[in-house]
């Protein structure tokens, strides 16, 4: 997340670091484990503490930190950056039903509605 608040693609961080860029794309994913060394180097050009990026600050983030969960899942900024591209508000009401819909359809817990 800190990668794209930043605006830094996954190309020219992994350029940074000397790997490739699919390489990055499984540490994002957590598919590949990072090297202390490594993930000291991710800080510094991302501008944090290593700290920060495992999520082991003493004091919380300013936010709420579920709402970090949340954008950390695949897709999610993505999704955020297309429903906020939609002017109307009828408009993004009706996608906010439809995907909540679709959750319930799907089984998962009752959503709360927008009205």
């Amino acid at each position: 997340m800190r990668r794209k608040w930043l605006g830094i693609s996954q190309s020219a961080l992994a350029e940074h670091l000397g790997v490739s860029f699919q390489q990055v794309q499984k540490y994002e994913r957590g598919a590949n484990r990072v090297s202390a060394s490594m993930l000291v180097r991710i800080a510094q050009r991302l501008e944090t503490t290593v700290g920060e990026l495992v999520g082991e600050t003493a004091e919380p983030q300013q936010g709420d930190s579920s709402l970090f969960e949340k954008l950390a899942v695949p897709g999610a900024v993505q999704l955020l950056e297309a429903f906020a591209g939609v002017q109307q508000p009828a408009l993004r009401t009706a996608i906010l039903n439809l995907t909540r819909s679709l959750i319930e359809d799907a089984g998962d817990a009752p959503v709360r509605r927008s009205r």
